[in-house]
């Protein structure tokens, strides 16, 4: 009974930031739909490393609509590299949209990796591309390791299609903004339920916007439950 009246923190009181690991960003300034100048990038760095953060993966997009390169996206963060002097370790990979463009990068296995062998992958969120399945067999053959970013957002997938993955092996990473409640709902819970059963291995900002991000971290919604369940996520434990 007292349970329902413990006080709920927000992502930055709860401290959990601190020594953190963000797995997922938009925060490569003018490569994709994210952060759009370098004093927006810089600011955002500003901000997570007052809040403790102690690496960022950089995770521009990459997909037909957006058809990034590997050396364009090298390039750009040689130049953040020469910018920020802060404190947080930076790390570059990508977010590939499932799409005929990603099915000729791992064909010609031009991949920014997301450490080791692992490969950020995402879909639509309103239906699944249409070789899903066959597309992340293909890159276990191949020897990558999946990484599905925000699966809670995918409105197509069921309890059963997030059991099949977990089978496969490939990884699962929340977006911190969903158990916040910012996409809705359907999201938060979905994000609940894949929170209980285990499944995620990492989490992320997904940041876009430096107000967004403020927002987010700052709304004072999570449990002492969620906050327990982000720990490991956040720290890189799983």
């Amino acid at each position: 009974m007292f349970g329902l009246f413990q006080k709920k923190q927000s992502l930055l009181e709860s401290g959990l930031l601190h020594d953190a690991v963000d797995n997922h960003s938009h925060i490569l300034w003018g490569v994709d739909d994210g952060v759009k100048t370098q004093e927006d990038s810089l600011a955002i760095l500003s901000y997570l490393e007052e809040a403790g953060l102690k690496e960022l993966w950089l995770t521009p997009h990459t997909m037909e609509d957006v058809p990034n390169t590997t050396a364009g996206l090298q390039a750009r963060f040689a130049e953040m590299k020469k910018l920020y002097r802060g404190s947080i370790v930076l790390h570059l990979a990508s977010e590939y949209m499932i799409d005929t463009l990603f099915a000729e990068r791992l064909e010609q296995r031009d991949l920014l990796l997301h450490g080791g062998n692992r490969v950020l992958v995402e879909t639509s969120t309103w239906s699944p591309p249409l070789h899903l399945w066959e597309t992340l067999g293909d890159m276990l053959d191949f020897g990558y390791t999946p990484i599905l970013a925000h699966p809670e957002r995918y409105r197509y997938m069921e309890e059963k299609d997030y059991a099949r993955l977990h089978d496969m092996g490939v990884l699962l990473q929340l977006n911190l903004p969903s158990i916040i409640g910012h996409y809705g709902p359907g999201s938060q819970e979905r994000a609940e339920m894949l929170l209980d059963k285990g499944w995620y291995v990492m989490a992320g900002s997904d940041c876009h916007r430096n107000k967004v991000i403020r927002e987010w971290y700052d709304r004072p919604v999570l449990s002492k439950k969620v906050l327990k369940q982000l720990e490991p996520l956040l720290r890189g434990d799983k």
